[in-house]
């Protein structure tokens, strides 16, 4: 089979599964869920993931008419998101942990790489008219600091996808992410990843440009 077809097979089990769970998803934002399960093989996404309101629907606006910049904690993360789609609708990806002022911040001032670079992305965005788009799928530390930055008002994304892994400040980090007054992503626990930040960004790309194909035929 190629890979496509593997693709359509796995979302058609998905489906399945989820119906003999009895689990309806909410449809705006189905496909940042079925991409996570099919990311993760793990049907908890379908139950446990939260969305502030109209996220998804409003994130896939912004896709399509603002093109927003997707920052990432991890190299990782970066790697995983969809180039192509991201061409199609002008939207330009970065991360800022192996940059070598963020090893020097951090080194100086007794902080973690991944809250130097969400300092650095805020000191790059705050004042500008350019949305960000923050996907955090590996480093608590990161969002940690991108909450404290957004409660302080001195930073507001127009969407962080809060999915970091592990065991050490991952819970609280996503607590904190669901009090912020920004439009989130995230899944409470301890799951999440890398993978899963980036399969969020593409579910959300991917409808962006379906709805542009649509709207032009």
């Amino acid at each position: 089979m190629l890979p496509a077809e593997i693709e359509a097979k796995s979302m058609e089990i998905i489906k399945q599964e989820l119906t003999q769970r009895h689990i309806q998803l909410p449809q705006d934002c189905a496909p940042v869920i079925l991409r996570a399960i099919h990311t993760t093989a793990d049907f908890d996404y379908a139950e446990h993931m939260k969305f502030s309101p109209d996220v998804c629907a409003q994130t896939v606006h912004l896709m399509r008419t603002s093109r927003p910049v997707i920052i990432t904690d991890t190299n990782m993360a970066l790697a995983g998101i969809n180039k192509n789609a991201c061409a199609q609708l002008g939207i330009i990806t970065h991360c800022y942990m192996a940059d070598i002022d963020i090893a020097e911040t951090s080194k100086k001032t007794g902080t973690t790489r991944a809250e130097a670079a969400a300092d650095k992305m805020a000191a790059l965005y705050a004042n500008t008219s350019e949305q960000v788009i923050f996907a955090c799928g590996n480093a608590p530390t990161a969002l940690l600091r991108l909450c404290n930055l957004i409660q302080q008002q001195r930073f507001l994304p127009a969407l962080v996808i809060g999915v970091p892994v592990g065991f050490v400040h991952v819970k609280e980090a996503k607590q904190e992410l669901m009090k912020c007054a920004v439009p989130f992503i995230t899944m409470p626990g301890r799951k999440g990843g890398s993978t899963v930040a980036a399969a969020i960004c593409n579910a959300l790309l991917y409808e962006a440009v379906r709805q542009n194909t649509v709207n032009k035929e």
